[in-house]
């Protein structure tokens, strides 16, 4: 057994989550570690996800909005857009975000280590540059990969991912998005708002299936209002290639389609980065790609930890942090544990409108037989949103049919992504929907739109 280690705590991953425990761990005095053995320093969150991609994002939404300026009476006779240029500014945005980070990483709080890692027991790490060190305890932060394909048809025809759409340089002029989820649907919008032809197939009843299914609804409204073509309860029989064509072929409601296009994008989801950490000689289950642990973070081996992407049960980079933050104290602090709370759970998908929500949803409630009501109001009837000509969605509150405390909110609409957190704050105090109903509103704001369900629901509970 190993009397003196190297360090207090090693962090194997320096993204979010990896950032986090170890400024949480070196601020408690631990001796700390991060070894990052990617090739670019940053995580996913900066390099390949939620940064990236919403800077895509917001150009399409300002494209979108010059093309159809005329219902304020502004009148853009032709909107051209340079997509290197689109581009370069996502990169360079990227960069900068990559550099703070690196600083961060590098700042002196705690030693910096650039190698792959892989345990050769239970305390040691073996580095891909020859090094090996010692460790009280570790926190595995080592992300995501991308998903690979169970359908042989699409490895004969090749594919990008969500990686390699970061990088493109030129647009397809067609393209078929296979996926329903947050990733795959803010990919089709830009794509499409960008002139790309997009067919978009979906495995399950509604794209989003996470979500309630009024909002899902919604979204698919908007789509294909917008120009794309939306299947759902599909399955891939077969692919092919002709020329500078991809084509699928698949089942929908018992009748076969078959569509082609410049490109195929597989958006169906992404899987635990842990296969080179040699799980087994920690003692670690492999029998699943994902690290199982408890809700203070532990592993089966309890000076073992695991945070983000590679453990789940949310793939959030905000919620990794929170985990990451946890698993540092509980190393540093034993005799006062704290585990993660999931209750103000947030979800947010970047599309237009934007589809958001926090706590319990209908679909949650009923799966777990919890009691609630639930009201919603129309953007299409509150002022603001009508003066934005944003007339898609809604919000929705549900509540406890008894005390009436807010249990969940939903908001598919302009800015949803904000507008969620005034119901983030309610839920954090436990408010009731009568003390959300009085609370003061600026009129005319997007925020006020809150104050009608909740003004119903508190109608009903008395």
């Amino acid at each position: 057994m190993i009397e003196n280690f190297d360090y207090d705590v090693a962090i194997i991953g320096g993204g979010s989550g990896g950032y986090a425990a170890a400024r949480t761990a070196s601020s408690a005095g631990l001796r700390t570690v991060v070894i990052e053995g990617g090739d670019q320093v940053g995580g996913l969150c900066i390099l390949r996800g939620c940064m990236p991609t919403k800077a895509l994002l917001y150009a399409s939404e300002v494209m979108h909005l010059s093309r159809h300026a005329g219902v304020w009476g502004i009148h853009n006779e032709k909107t051209a857009w340079n997509f290197d240029e689109v581009m370069a500014r996502k990169d360079r945005l990227i960069q900068d975000f990559a550099d703070y980070r690196r600083q961060q990483l590098t700042d002196g709080r705690f030693e910096f280590i650039r190698a792959m890692a892989r345990f050769e027991n239970q305390h040691t790490l073996a580095l891909s540059n020859g090094q090996k060190l010692t460790a009280r305890n570790f926190i595995i932060s080592t992300g995501s990969i991308v998903a690979p394909t169970p359908s042989h048809h699409l490895k004969n025809i090749g594919y990008i991912t969500s990686d390699e759409a970061l990088t493109l340089r030129k647009l397809p002029k067609s393209m078929i998005v296979l996926g329903g989820g947050a990733v795959a649907v803010e990919f089709a919008q830009f794509f499409l708002r960008f002139g790309v032809k997009v067919t978009l197939l979906q495995r399950s009843s509604h794209i989003l299936r996470d979500f309630d299914t009024d909002a899902a609804k919604e979204l698919e409204r908007v789509f294909e209002r917008e120009g794309m073509d939306v299947y759902a309860s599909t399955r891939l029989t077969d692919a092919w290639e002709t020329g500078s064509m991809k084509g699928v072929a698949f089942d929908c409601a018992g009748k076969e389609i078959r569509v082609e296009a410049e490109e195929v994008l597989f958006a169906l989801g992404r899987i635990p980065n842990t296969e080179p950490l040699n799980l087994v000689q920690a003692g670690l289950d492999t029998s699943q790609h994902t690290i199982i642990t408890n809700e203070r973070m532990q592993t089966s081996i309890p000076h073992i930890y695991a945070v983000g992407d590679c453990t789940g049960p949310y793939e959030i980079v905000h919620i990794a942090i929170q985990q990451g933050e946890v698993a540092a104290h509980n190393i540093a602090h034993p005799e006062k544990p704290r585990s993660v709370d999931y209750r103000l759970l947030i979800n947010v998908v970047f599309t237009e409108p934007q589809v958001a929500t926090v706590g319990l949803t209908e679909k949650i409630a009923m799966l777990h037989h919890i009691p609630y009501l639930t009201a919603s109001y129309p953007f299409r009837d509150h002022g603001k949103s009508l003066i934005m000509e944003a007339k898609d969605g809604f919000v929705k509150l549900l509540a406890d049919p008894k005390s009436g405390e807010i249990l969940g909110g939903c908001c598919v609409g302009p800015s949803g992504g904000e507008l969620i957190h005034e119901i983030v704050a309610t839920m954090a105090k436990r408010m009731t929907v009568n003390e959300l109903a009085a609370l003061p509103h600026y009129h005319p704001t997007l925020a006020e739109i809150w104050t009608y369900p909740a003004e119903e629901l508190a109608e009903k509970i008395g």
